[in-house]
Parts: structure tokens; C-alpha cells; sequence
């Protein structure tokens, strides 16, 4: 087959990349003459090289681009070089072992780069799913949208661009429950209505009931505007907010900053990132969050968005900022600060001096009065009580309402909390009691309530657990359960087996389920006794 000249190859070279691909994997035609124009007919001339218009609007499936470097493996490589290198296995257990997928290499390139560089579409999938930041407006997403090999790779990353960014359960409740407060809301309709410089992956087009509503405890007024917030969270995550919660703004409702000394934008930012674990802000902005994180003493958080700025003000980009009007914007997930520094870590702490002042004793009706009085004033934020049997657990309305619906209306419809007063003082913390539950998986619950793990599980109690979380319509812990309750299921019996695959309703432990009766059971038929006996392989 004639090929066409060298000085046509090059002109093709210089067409888009859609006309690139046709022309790479277009059949050559039997006359190359009918695309292109041949030599003149006066000897020693050519005419200008030029190339049929019918190959501008030659479909091309996307996924007939195969990636620039092929597939192989790297066992012992990082997650840049299994990006790069397409090795999803390798990919996968990297994911699966908790590494930050925006972490820079000294090319100062993340793993989602190498992997859109090198036309690796599942590789990039895992990374996306992963919580990769693939946001045009942002400088990482911004390198990976430039250098996608194909359309496919750049269809993907728009995807997963359109869709909210993945959060663990505990992130999403609590931020759905900051985005239901209305103040906030309205901020946020206010960006997507103006310069879209809004939070990632929601717009005011999205439904306001899809947001958790639990009222504020405390509002901040930046500027004479409001920003609504709990006083748990603040304190949880930030020992500033802790200590003027305990002193100068115990019982305030309303904390007013002076005009000019803060940053709206920022201060919403930042409060929107002690809910949700996500930070998303304009990079025009990072001064002042820089300066907030100083007064906060939000010290690991501050490194990181100086590192940022200072790589920022050096990026290359920024001299392409008068011709690219939109508002470039930073976004750091939680996992890329220290575990001590995350939402789950200062949930954690809040539990555990909330158990440390719950008390367990043979407590009478006429004591209970006495005792949660007591209980009261003890500095743990707690603001109901939940009383089990003899035992009285110190919790936090924002938590167990946000994560729980069953919660969420027995608080929100006490009336006074005449249901859970009982007679007591009105100087008492309101309370709630519950039935037919044992303390132990109670607590095991609001573990899970407030960390989103559950580090230890008796088996024991795993029944309870899955009954719990459909009574109190938290679906989330049977899945928790299910992963703790795994391991176990190795040494259980058939009968066992199926018990916990009528329990279970989780599709894993029912996979490990079927695989071990499959494995070393059978099933026979008994004519005489017309029922279906259970046997066994000899194992």
C-alpha cells in the first residue's frame, strides 16, 4: 500500500487530536490519491499536501485509543509508578492500604497525572474513586485535563468531575447536616449564582431536602454575615474554638467578629472543612486561611496550605491568569493531614471522655435526678443523656441526629423534652431512653456513630448489632459489622453460616457464606423421608 509523503505526515501531525486518531487508525484507502492531492503535472513541482475534509467528521470510538505505555506489573512499585505503569493490582492494594492518591512526587506530578499521561483509563477510574481531585479549576486536575492521552480518558475525568466527591459516611452526614443550616445554604446558592466558586460537586440546583437540618447551637456573624455551626464540632477539631467555648463564649449564641478582621470566604471554608473533612477554597483566599489556621491552632493544616501557597504563587499557570478568567481553587482531603488531625481521630477523642463521664452504677429512680445533674457540668459538651438498663451515656444531639433518622425525630419532636424529663429538675440534661438493647452494643453503636469503625467486635454481639442498625436506621454499621464479623466466619460452622446469611443482608458475607457451604457441603434428597438432608465433602 502507497503511503503518503513525509511532509503530509507532518501537516496530519499538526490536526487535532480526534483527527490524529482517525488518521492513525482509518483503513489506508486503495488509492491514496483519492485523499490526497498528488504531484503536479509539470515535472518537478508539487502541489500543497491537504487533507480530505471527509476525515473531520470520521467517528472514532474512544475506546479503540490504547494508552501510550503498555500494561505491566510492579510489585514492589509506588503508587506513581503503578499509575504510570497501568498495574491495577498493585494500584488497588496501594488504595486499600490508606495512601494519599494527591500526594505529589518530586516532579511535583500526583499518581492521577502519570496515569491520564500514559492512557491508563482503569488505572485512572480507581484513582477518581478513590477521592483524586480532577477538578479543571484546580492546578492538579487542571495538569491532568491538559495532558489525557484520548477522549476517553478526558470523558472520565469530566464524570467524575460532575459528581459530588466521594465521602465515608460520617463526612457526608455531618456535612449535609452544616449544608442543611440555612445560612449556610444560602452562601452556597449565592456562589453557584455568582462566580460558581461554590463547594465541589454541589450547586444550588440540588435538592434542599437531600440536606440534614439539626438546628445550630452558636452563629457567627463575619462582616454582619452569618454562618452557622455546633459548638461539638468547633471544639473537636479546633482547641481555640474548645477553649472560648469553655470561658469567654459559654453561654453565647452569637459570636460577632469585627469588620476587616476576617474573611468571609475563608472562615466558611474553614468551617466547612472541620465538618466535612474537604477543604475547597479560592486561592486568592489561602492568605487569610493561613491566618485563620494560625489563631485556631489548626497547626498541620496550616503547613499544608503554606506548602500549597508557596507552590501556587510559583506555578506556571499564573501567567496565563488575565486570559484565564475562571477562579482557580485548592481542595485538600482529610486523609492528606496526619490520622490524629482527621474528623474520625477528633470524633474519637470527644467518645471517649463522653464514656469516661458516663457512669456505671445500680442507679434508683429516685437517684437518676441526682445523678445526671451531676453529670451535667462536667466539660464534655454532652447535651442528652441515653439511658440503658443501669446505665446512663453522655452524647451530643449534633451526632447521633445527624447519623441516626430514628434519633433525628426523637429529638427534633420532644416537645420540651417532656418525653425523656420524666419528672426530673429542669436544671437535669434532657434524656432518652431505650429498650430491649444491652449497654455493650450500645456503645459499640455510637462508636461507630462517631468514629465510622468499629476496631474491636465480639461475635457475640454482632446479632444485636445488625438488629440495632435497622431499628435505628443506621445502615452504614451493618456494613461495619460485616467486615469485623468476616474473619470470624472462617471457623464457623455451616449452621452458623447460614444463620448469619439471614442476618447479615450484606452482600460479602453472604459471597463467603455460599463459597464455604459450596465448598465442603452438599445437598440430598431422602425419598422416603421427603426432606433435603445436609452432607458433607469428607473434609
Amino acid at each position: 500500500v502507497q503511503r503518503p509523503p513525509h511532509a503530509a505526515l507532518r501537516l496530519a501531525n499538526t490536526r487535532p487530536l480526534p483527527l490524529r486518531l482517525a488518521r492513525c487508525f482509518a483503513p489506508a484507502p486503495p488509492f491514496p490519491g483519492e485523499l490526497f492531492c498528488c504531484w503536479m503535472d509539470s515535472p518537478g513541482r508539487r502541489r500543497p499536501w491537504t487533507i480530505d475534509p471527509d476525515l473531520d467528521v470520521l467517528d472514532v470510538d474512544p475506546d479503540e485509543a490504547l494508552p501510550s505505555l503498555p500494561l505491566k506489573k510492579v510489585p514492589a512499585g509506588d503508587v506513581y509508578e503503578a499509575a504510570r505503569a497501568g498495574d491495577v493490582d498493585r494500584l488497588r492494594y496501594l488504595i486499600e492500604s490508606g495512601v494519599n492518591v494527591n500526594a505529589r512526587d518530586r516532579w511535583d506530578s500526583v499518581a492521577l497525572y502519570y496515569a491520564c499521561l500514559a492512557g491508563h483509563a482503569e488505572a485512572a477510574r480507581m484513582l477518581l474513586r478513590a477521592g483524586a481531585i480532577c477538578s479543571e479549576r484546580t492546578f492538579d486536575g487542571d495538569r491532568c485535563h491538559y495532558a489525557a492521552l484520548n477522549l476517553r480518558i478526558r470523558r472520565l475525568l469530566k464524570a467524575f468531575e460532575a459528581r459530588p466527591p466521594p465521602m465515608g459516611p460520617l463526612q457526608a452526614a455531618l456535612r449535609d447536616t452544616f449544608l442543611g443550616c440555612p445560612a449556610n445554604r444560602a452562601y452556597l446558592e449565592q456562589c453557584d449564582g455568582g462566580s460558581g466558586a461554590g463547594i465541589a460537586g454541589y450547586s444550588a440546583s440540588d435538592d434542599t431536602s437531600d440536606f440534614s437540618y439539626f438546628p445550630p447551637d452558636v452563629t457567627f456573624f463575619v462582616g454582619g454575615r452569618p454562618i452557622e455551626a455546633h459548638r461539638l464540632i468547633l471544639s473537636a477539631r479546633s482547641p481555640f474554638f474548645k477553649r472560648k467555648f469553655e470561658t469567654e463564649w459559654k453561654d453565647r449564641s452569637e459570636v460577632r467578629f469585627a469588620r476587616g478582621k476576617l474573611s468571609y470566604p475563608a472562615f466558611y471554608s474553614l468551617v466547612h472543612f472541620f465538618y466535612s473533612d474537604r477543604l475547597d477554597i479560592a486561592v486568592d483566599d489561602m492568605d487569610d486561611l493561613i491566618r485563620l489556621c494560625k489563631a485556631c491552632k489548626c497547626d498541620e493544616l496550616q503547613k499544608v496550605i503554606e506548602n500549597e501557597l508557596r507552590h501556587q504563587k510559583n506555578a506556571e499557570y499564573k501567567a496565563l491568569r488575565d486570559v484565564d478568567n475562571s477562579q482557580k481553587r485548592f481542595i485538600l482531603q482529610g486523609f492528606s493531614l496526619p490520622e490524629e488531625d482527621r474528623l474520625p481521630s477528633a470524633m474519637h477523642r470527644v467518645l471517649q471522655v463522653s464514656l469516661a463521664n458516663s457512669r456505671t452504677e445500680n442507679v434508683n429512680p429516685d437517684e437518676t435526678t441526682y445523678e445526671i445533674q451531676k453529670m451535667q457540668f462536667r466539660e464534655d459538651l454532652a447535651d442528652v443523656c441515653v439511658k440503658l438498663d443501669k446505665r446512663v451515656f453522655r452524647c451530643h444531639q449534633v451526632i447521633v441526629a445527624s447519623r441516626s433518622e430514628y434519633f433525628k425525630a426523637r429529638l427534633s419532636r420532644m416537645t420540651g423534652f417532656l418525653e425523656g424529663e420524666g419528672g426530673f429538675s429542669h436544671m437535669s440534661l434532657p434524656f432518652l431512653e431505650e429498650h430491649d438493647l444491652s449497654s455493650e452494643a450500645f456503645e459499640k453503636m455510637i462508636e461507630y456513630m462517631y468514629t465510622d469503625a468499629l476496631k474491636e467486635i465480639d461475635p457475640d454481639q454482632a446479632e444485636e448489632l445488625f438488629d440495632a442498625a435497622s431499628r435505628y436506621l443506621l445502615f452504614p454499621l451493618k456494613r461495619a459489622v460485616a467486615d469485623a464479623l468476616l474473619p470470624h466466619l472462617e471457623l464457623a460452622s455451616p449452621a452458623e453460616l447460614c444463620h448469619w446469611l439471614l442476618l447479615s443482608d450484606m452482600y460479602d458475607a453472604i459471597i463467603c457464606c455460599f463459597n464455604f457451604i459450596g465448598g465442603v457441603t452438599f445437598l440430598v434428597w431422602d425419598p422416603e423421608d421427603k426432606r433435603i438432608l445436609l452432607g458433607y465433602h469428607g473434609l
